[in-house]
Order: C-alpha cells, then sequence, then structure tokens
C-alpha cells in the first residue's frame, strides 16, 4: 500500500504517523478518533460556557473542516 503524500500530510498534521504495512482503513479509524476526542472536548467547552450555544455551529463546522480526509473514500488515499 503506498498513501498519496497529501494524506500523509494531512495525518501528520493530526500526529498519526502511518506504517508502511498499516492499512487505510486502520488508519481512517485513528483518525476518526483523533476527530471525536475534539468533538467532545469541544461540546465540553460549550457546556462549559466557554462557547455560546449560538456559535456552537460555526465551531463544529470548523472542526469538521480540518478533517477533509474523512470524507474520503479509502481508495482515494492510495496511489
Amino acid at each position: 500500500m503506498r498513501l498519496r503524500a497529501a494524506v500523509r500530510a494531512a495525518l501528520a498534521a493530526h500526529g498519526i504517523e502511518a506504517a508502511a504495512d498499516e492499512a487505510p482503513q486502520a488508519l481512517r479509524e485513528r483518525l476518526n478518533d483523533v476527530y471525536l476526542e475534539e468533538v467532545r472536548a469541544l461540546k465540553a467547552r460549550q457546556r462549559g460556557g466557554e462557547i455560546p450555544l449560538r456559535e456552537y455551529a460555526a465551531h463544529v463546522h470548523a472542526l469538521k473542516s480540518r478533517f477533509p480526509l474523512l470524507s474520503l473514500p479509502l481508495s482515494s488515499w492510495e496511489e
């Protein structure tokens, strides 16, 4: 398996280093785990009063835009 350079860079931006024998599915699961952690942290900030409820949707949208790989099919991850 050979990942596209842009995919490797996007994973690295989230602290995920791909092993040579790691399947794209496993990498996507790891990336999704990072995304879910950030969603939970964002929700905790909203519940804690740091983010007003009326601004929460904009924060969620901004967070989703930082994880474009999750919206790509796995076949697009490989060269």
